[in-house]
């Protein structure tokens, strides 16, 4: 398995920076959070996106991914969704990354899924978003992932959506700290995605109540028993750390904890293999 963690961790940092990151801590790649206060986003011009994936090319560092806010079961029309995707591939292909993260966005409030009458609903408009998506993706040469999250947070939320879909340009994105707050054993979110498998984004929590980013291994979230089960499947693709600085001050920093978050999946993988 390869290691990345994602700019959500360090909130504005010059792409520079994060890459003397990635290097300094042996990261392969870098999940970038796409939006207008980071400095990468759907705006950047065709010189500064080419400036980019320069920078990321010389410091022999991967773009894992364009992590962007796109909502592809929210209520609406559909055209101002697929426009927004349409402009996180155009991103990720001139970065050359392989990824797009959308989010479902069944519900108006992140933290509760819809009513049992709206699911079906829900999952409708996102598996015929999805589907439109896929094309575009192939055209560009870009996988589009559902993550795990808000309304649609278990595996078998997200495997109800990409079933239908049946396009392998669209794939999902499995957040552990989501599916564990749904309530699914780790073994039951790997066999509902693993069809469907993008990569996997790992982090560390205190509690279902208290969901401030801690250093790996140091919260509740069953991380060994995750890279364990992936290695007994065979799974070789990417571990992100998303670590959510952006939305708690009061962590503490990420770089600090990232040469302790490599050795930590290191020696999980050595051990599970």
């Amino acid at each position: 398995m390869k290691l990345a963690f994602s700019t959500l961790g360090v909130p504005s940092m010059p792409i520079q920076d994060v890459l003397e990151l990635a290097r300094t801590h042996g990261y392969h790649g870098v999940e970038l959070r796409a939006h207008p206060e980071e400095p990468v986003h759907t705006g950047l011009g065709a010189a500064a996106r080419a400036e980019v994936a320069g920078r990321f090319k010389e410091a022999d560092v991967e773009v894992l991914g364009v992590a962007g806010y796109a909502r592809v079961a929210a209520p609406g029309a559909d055209e101002p969704v697929l426009d927004e995707i349409r402009e996180l591939l155009a991103l990720a292909r001139d970065l050359g990354a392989p990824y797009v993260r959308v989010f479902p966005g069944g519900s108006p409030d992140d933290s509760t899924e819809p009513d049992p009458g709206d699911l079906a609903a829900a999952d409708e408009i996102a598996a015929r978003r999805l589907g439109t998506a896929a094309e575009y993706g192939a055209d560009a040469g870009v996988r589009i992932l559902l993550e795990t999250h808000d309304s649609h947070r278990t595996g078998a939320a997200a495997a109800r959506v990409l079933g239908p879909v049946g396009h392998r340009h669209a794939g999902a994105l499995w957040d552990v700290m989501h599916t564990w707050l749904g309530g699914e054993q780790i073994a039951d979110s790997y066999a509902a995605l693993a069809p469907f498998l993008g990569y996997v984004q790992v982090k560390d929590i205190a509690s279902a109540d208290d969901t401030t980013p801690r250093a790996l291994g140091t919260g509740v979230l069953p991380l060994a028993e995750c890279v364990e089960l992936l290695t007994r499947n065979g799974y070789d693709g990417w571990l992100c750390w998303e670590y959510e600085k952006r939305w708690y001050e009061e962590a503490a920093p990420l770089p600090e904890l990232l040469g302790q978050g490599r050795e930590l999946l290191t020696r999980l993988m050595t051990e599970s293999a």
